[in-house]
C-alpha cells in the first residue's frame, strides 16, 4: 500500500472565522477544506504546512502548534494517509492564489454557522473542526 503524507492549517480572524479554500479538481464538484497539501521531499510537516498554505492562500503564516494527526487509509485506491493539522498564524501576505496545481478556486472566511452546513472535501474535518472550536471558547454560542 502507498502512503500519502501531508500537512494543513488552521487559522481563525479575529472576527473568529475560519480561513477555508474551495478546492477540486476540474471534474469534481468543488468543496470545502482548511489549507492543505503533501509533504515535498526534504520537507516537514510544519514547513509543508507554511508553503501550502502560502501556495493555496496567498497568506504567510507561522506555526503556532500541532493539534491533530489523522492516520487512515483508502482500500479502493490502495492509499495510507497521514496528515498533521496545525494552528497557524498569519504574519504578512495577502488572500490570492498562488496554486501550482491549478486545485484551488476560492478562499473564504467562514463562519461557525457556515462551516456546520459546508460540503467538506473530508467530511471527518468537520466534527474535528468544530471540536477545536469548542476546546478553544473561540465561539461563545452553543455548538449543536
Amino acid at each position: 500500500m502507498d502512503r500519502w503524507l501531508g500537512s494543513a492549517g488552521i487559522c481563525f480572524n479575529e472576527n473568529r472565522e475560519l480561513l477555508m479554500v474551495l478546492q477540486g479538481k476540474p471534474d469534481e464538484v468543488k468543496k470545502w477544506s482548511v489549507p492543505s497539501g503533501g509533504v515535498e521531499a526534504g520537507e516537514t510537516f510544519a514547513e509543508c504546512c507554511i508553503r501550502e498554505f502560502w501556495e493555496e492562500t496567498g497568506y504567510l503564516v507561522e506555526v503556532e502548534e500541532e493539534i491533530k494527526v489523522k492516520k487512515g487509509c483508502n482500500p479502493k485506491i490502495s492509499i495510507a494517509h497521514e496528515v498533521h493539522y496545525f494552528s497557524v498564524k498569519i504574519v504578512g501576505g495577502e488572500m490570492k492564489i498562488h496554486d501550482p496545481d491549478q486545485l484551488i478556486y476560492d478562499i473564504r472566511w467562514k463562519t461557525l454557522d457556515e462551516i456546520k452546513e459546508l460540503e467538506f472535501s473530508f467530511h471527518e474535518d468537520r466534527g474535528f473542526l468544530l471540536d477545536f472550536i469548542r476546546e478553544k471558547g473561540l465561539w461563545k454560542q452553543k455548538l449543536d
